[in-house]
């Protein structure tokens, strides 16, 4: 159990990072909130796999698809977290 969050947090640490390498523009995150990018990223990435390839962890937990859907999810994560930013400061 520890092993699998330990791996959750390091999955999400670089996929994370990594989308935030990958859009451009300044994104002021935290360390944890880049880890929270990277963890949401895995969700959005693992249920884009599921949807468009019938595939779940049945075939292992951390396999490299799952960590590239991980930065692919990330990356959309952080962008429509930067479109609603814009939309709360343009309202502001």
């Amino acid at each position: 159990m520890i092993g699998l969050i330990l791996t959750i947090l390091i999955v999400g640490a670089i996929a994370g990072f990594l989308a935030r390498l990958l859009v451009p523009g300044r994104q002021d995150m935290s360390v944890l909130a880049t880890i929270v990018l990277g963890i949401v990223g895995s969700f959005v990435g693992g249920l884009l796999g599921y949807l468009l390839f019938h595939k779940d962890a049945d075939d292992g937990f951390l396999q490299p698809a799952g960590i590239i859907g991980s930065i692919i999810g990330a990356v959309i994560a952080l962008l429509i977290w930067i479109a609603m930013q814009r939309r709360n400061t343009a309202h502001a």
